[in-house]
């Protein structure tokens, strides 16, 4: 089986891409290669974690970019040129454009920090999902996997793991076990899937093989 040519995108710490690097040292990520981290932003401490593991890297900072276009196109041309088979999303906070799912269909991965359709679309991202999710009172949450189209948290679900809310919990004590029990659970796992060719997507539905 040939092997599959990874890019982690990140904006910050780059916890789910440390999971991914503990899963390929682990062999957990079939003919899956990690090949390249790309960040938007120079201070992403996720660059000092691929540096440690040496994995090449990339910037493409955003703030350098007048448009969303052009930092849609910069972010394309950086994965083009490394021959990138797979694209996961891993805290990556900006919204390319269209143009991005196109360059890439159906190779694009996305973890979110809730059960998808709850809690995501717009404006859900980090802390801000946990407290919608405490704010609203619910007693389970979780994370999603899913394939990225152009409709923000809207591509068909490939993984889902419920974690229970615990009556003393914060956003963040709530972040944390979200993504030690699921999040850093399932990415690699999905990863691993994609790599051998075991996912297979009909419209919104993704049957694993």
């Amino acid at each position: 089986m040939n092997s599959v040519q990874i890019a982690v995108l990140v904006s910050g710490g780059g916890t789910n891409l440390q999971a991914l690097i503990d899963a390929e040292k682990a062999g957990h990520l079939g003919p899956g290669q990690l090949a390249l981290t790309l960040s938007s932003s120079p201070d992403a401490y996720a660059l000092r974690r691929a540096a440690a593991a040496g994995l090449p890297t990339a910037v493409a900072d955003r703030g350098l970019y007048g448009g969303r276009e052009d930092f849609t196109q910069a972010v394309i041309g950086a994965l083009r040129a490394r021959d990138i088979g797979l694209v996961v999303l891993a805290g990556f906070l900006y919204v390319l454009s269209p143009a991005f799912c196109e360059a890439f269909p159906n190779r694009v991965l996305n973890v979110h920090p809730a059960l998808i359709p709850a809690f995501c679309g717009n404006g859900y991202y980090g802390l801000r999902v946990h407290k919608a999710v405490l704010d609203y009172g619910v007693k389970l949450t979780g994370a999603t996997v899913h394939f990225v189209t152009k409709e923000t948290d809207g591509g068909p679900v490939i993984l889902q793991k419920a974690v229970a809310v615990e009556p003393d919990d914060t956003p963040e004590t709530l972040q944390r076990r979200v993504m030690e029990q699921a999040e850093w659970e399932l990415l690699p796992t999905a990863v691993r899937l994609f790599c051998e060719g075991r996912l297979r997507v009909e419209g919104r539905r993704v049957t694993i093989l």
